[in-house]
């Protein structure tokens, strides 16, 4: 990076303080700088967009409003206010970071940069984002946004998908983060890649950077960042079966837990076994599943297929419609036949399912109740 020693970043905060105060849309983290509820908003919105995260924030702090709460509440609690919001691992690192601070630093967040990094989540630019703009700490908070700005600014062809790049921009930024206004000097270069310097068509007008953007000034926004091609996303085919269970006290579905570690890891799902299968292979897998707890298959009825996109994977799901026939068992006695990764349910809303499944889990709710 010693070649891009002569850029002036000593003008960055003067250019882009005034232009936040202006531009900044009015967000509702933004409106706060209590530690908690800056970190419950920044591990929201890794990966996830700011309209997806509106609707969950002020629920889930209205629900846990401090990391006491966090701390103590139940995991499955936790996961449904979660629900929607995918990549569950950030909610249980949420939790278990929450029962480190209630051990430790007596349910604060330490106002330390190091110290924070150390908690489970919470990496370079989270810790970063927290400690400037909750504590007014002068470190930058570098995420994908910041490095699109700087790379084109700079001119810079270097992959930003290497860690050494982006640990190259935090230390080109750290001398430049003013110590009065940190936490709105990164959140200016966050919003300036959200808002203006956008990936696929640099709104360089707007810009408070242009007059400094090399890239601007070169015609070649387009070409930055550089990042290396993502590997092709692997296609997984699934087949579902989304179970009506009728007993003398109602229709229940049936829900199966998945494997504690792996994708979607201890998450309830609609039960479901690999690949694609035939009609016949469809219906045999149905009685298989049913045959432990005394339950038998009345008919099968395939429904319209579904996708969901994880990063790195594609489930592209058929599922079947399994209507169990009449039985002489009582809810009870089934819920103890039922090995413990197994759940008989009529509450599809008391219980946490991933947004991979959101198709088959709103034909089922409807169905329970018509059954």
């Amino acid at each position: 990076m010693s070649g891009f020693s002569s850029f002036p970043f000593g003008a960055l905060p003067a250019l882009l303080l005034p232009w936040y105060a202006s531009a900044a849309r009015p967000l509702p983290w933004r409106e706060t700088r209590e530690p908690y509820r800056v970190w419950i908003s920044e591990i929201m919105l890794q990966q996830t967009r700011v309209a997806a995260v509106l609707g969950y924030y002020a629920r889930f702090l209205s629900a846990l409003p401090d990391v006491a709460a966090l701390a103590a509440v139940e995991e499955e609690r936790l996961l449904k206010l979660w629900e929607g919001l995918d990549y569950y691992s950030r909610a249980r690192n949420l939790q278990k970071a929450a029962r480190l601070l209630v051990e430790q630093y007596d349910g604060q967040l330490p106002a330390d940069y190091r110290q924070l990094t150390a908690l489970p989540g919470i990496g370079d630019y989270t810790a970063g984002a927290i400690a400037s703009i909750a504590f007014g700490i002068a470190v930058p908070a570098v995420d994908g946004n910041v490095l699109r700005v700087i790379s084109r600014i700079l001119c810079c062809g270097d992959d930003i998908g290497l860690p050494q790049t982006k640990q190259s921009f935090r230390q080109l930024l750290l001398p430049v983060v003013p110590q009065h206004s940190a936490g709105d000097f990164n959140q200016a270069l966050m919003e300036l890649g959200a808002t203006v310097c956008l990936p696929s068509s640099a709104r360089c007008l707007l810009c408070p950077l242009a007059a400094l953007c090399r890239a601007h000034q070169e015609g070649c926004t387009q070409q930055y960042p550089v990042k290396a091609p993502k590997k092709a996303r692997q296609i997984q085919q699934r087949t579902l079966f989304a179970i009506l269970c009728r007993t003398a006290e109602g229709t229940f579905t049936l829900l199966h837990r998945r494997p504690d570690s792996g994708l979607l890891a201890g998450l309830w799902e609609i039960p479901s076994v690999e690949g694609a299968l035939t009609e016949e292979q469809a219906q045999q897998a149905a009685a298989q599943l049913l045959e432990p707890f005394d339950l038998s298959v009345l008919s099968v009825q395939p429904q319209k297929p579904a996708r969901h996109i994880f990063t790195h994977i594609e489930w592209q799901m058929s599922c079947l419609l399994v209507k169990t026939g009449d039985n002489t068992l009582s809810r009870s006695q089934i819920d103890r036949l039922l090995p413990e990764d197994f759940l008989l349910t009529d509450r599809l809303d008391s219980v946490s399912l991933p947004s991979a499944f959101q198709s088959y889990t709103s034909l089922l709710t409807t169905l329970i109740g018509s059954y």
